[in-house]
């Protein structure tokens, strides 16, 4: 074995890297929460490249910036994330070492991969349908891009209630598709089969939609939803509603229309997105296992640059952050973190604050949040939209007790969690949707 050894090390690099060349899965655990990862390496020159696989929060194919194999050690960093895996080859088939992202540390394992396990989703439906199903297309009416969606309903009339369906943050598909799971597909499913039709679209620049101009923000989706409203009065629908989850309930408020009948609005933000995300990056870094006082430092630092970008009056956006984070905040990664906060969409987001709108709803809504939403806090969000929201005596705002931000039943609430489990929406959270459409 020692022979063996010393003939390996006198190999070149190119040879030697063969050893690690595959695919390579593995299972973080960390606060009761399993986290499938996979890498695939892959050989480039004398050296080696990467891609990371994270089949629970729906990445694939992710780059890896930096990607080595020398002195025995196998070096990936996915740098925009401040991912680092370092370990070394224990057996031909075994890698063992050290895993961190963030205020995360733990030792990792990877083995070489055989294949990925299919993601369980005994939710998701499955053709043919017990009911109509209609490919439809919807011009923007102002800038002109095209989405493409699909209209679910009882039957082809236009005589049930109809509800256009808008997705969270992010390029998404119709089924608002996340970690193997397709909420909006087994939401549109079990309405349909209550009564309810459901027009459901690919976001910009995904499925068949088109990409539309560069840096549109929510008020450019909000246009995408008002067309889409537009389209179905003109087919003749008159009862008309708006689901939205996440930023997606964050856009139904700003769709201005006397054709919009009624609202259900899945963990949408009822307090300045600011303050929202303040909460948020705490309550993300304590479900992630970050100790309080680590987890409030960076929720007030987050919080301290989104208060400098929504006060900035300069003319040079993305010099003067940049030079913000590196001499008043000490970033080490402020190359990084300005790529993540210099967007139209995000610079936008950022500054809003959805009271304005809220305050304008005169129709019913439907509002609810997961008690163990992390991403938007139950209890700040739901008392911003009992403030902000005009009385309606139809208007229910309600906490689903054990619910994340996915409307899943969850143990922690933790985003890592989301993948792992099977349910794809609370039956709770279907039921209480249909009932109360059907109760208008």
């Amino acid at each position: 074995m020692k022979k063996l050894l010393f003939l390996l090390c006198v190999l070149s690099p190119s040879v030697f890297a063969q050893s690690v060349i595959g695919s390579w899965s593995g299972e973080l655990s960390f606060q009761g929460v399993k986290l499938p990862l996979i890498i695939h390496i892959k050989p480039a020159g004398d050296g080696i490249t990467a891609t990371m696989d994270s089949p629970y929060q729906g990445a694939k194919d992710l780059p890896v910036q930096v990607a080595k194999w020398a002195d025995e050690l196998l070096t990936i960093e996915v740098t925009n994330i401040g991912l680092s895996y370092k370990a070394k080859l224990v057996t031909p088939d075994s890698l063992h070492g050290d895993f961190s992202q963030g205020p995360l540390k733990v030792k990792f394992g990877m083995s070489r991969s055989k294949g990925e396990k299919p993601l369980v989703r005994p939710q998701t439906p499955e053709g043919p349908y017990a009911y109509y199903t209609e490919e439809v297309t919807v011009k923007n009416e102002v800038e002109g891009n095209v989405l493409a969606g699909t209209l679910a309903a009882p039957d082809q009339s236009t005589k049930h209630p109809i509800l256009v369906m808008i997705t969270g943050s992010g390029a998404q598909t119709r089924d608002e598709e996340l970690f193997g799971h397709k909420p909006f597909l087994v939401i549109a499913d079990h309405l349909a089969k209550q009564g309810i039709a459901t027009l459901r679209l690919d976001d910009r620049g995904m499925g068949q939609s088109e990409a539309g101009k560069p840096d549109a923000t929510s008020a450019d989706y909000a246009g995408d939803i008002l067309s889409a409203v537009n389209f179905l009065s003109k087919r003749g629908y008159k009862n008309i509603g708006l689901l939205g989850h996440s930023e997606g309930g964050m856009i139904a408020p700003m769709v201005n229309s006397s054709k919009v009948k009624f609202m259900v609005l899945l963990a949408a933000p009822g307090i300045p997105i600011v303050e929202l995300m303040r909460a948020q990056t705490y309550e993300i870094g304590r479900s992630q296992g970050a100790p309080e006082a680590m987890a409030k430092r960076i929720s007030d630092t987050n919080y301290k640059l989104y208060q400098y970008m929504n006060s900035y009056k300069g003319s040079d956006f993305r010099a003067d952050v940049l030079k913000y984070l590196k001499e008043e905040m000490k970033d080490p990664q402020a190359e990084t973190t300005i790529k993540q906060v210099e967007s139209e969409w995000f610079r936008y987001f950022i500054a809003f604050d959805p009271t304005s709108y809220l305050k304008k709803v005169k129709v019913p809504v439907l509002a609810l949040n997961g008690t163990k939403d992390v991403q938007v806090t139950a209890k700040e969000n739901l008392e911003g939209l009992r403030a902000s929201l005009p009385k309606n005596k139809k208007t229910e705002i309600l906490a689903m007790e054990g619910l994340n931000h996915l409307f899943q039943t969850a143990k922690t609430g933790s985003v890592m969690e989301y993948g792992q489990i099977e349910e794809t929406i609370s039956p709770a959270v279907l039921e209480k949707i249909a009932s109360w459409i059907k109760s208008l």
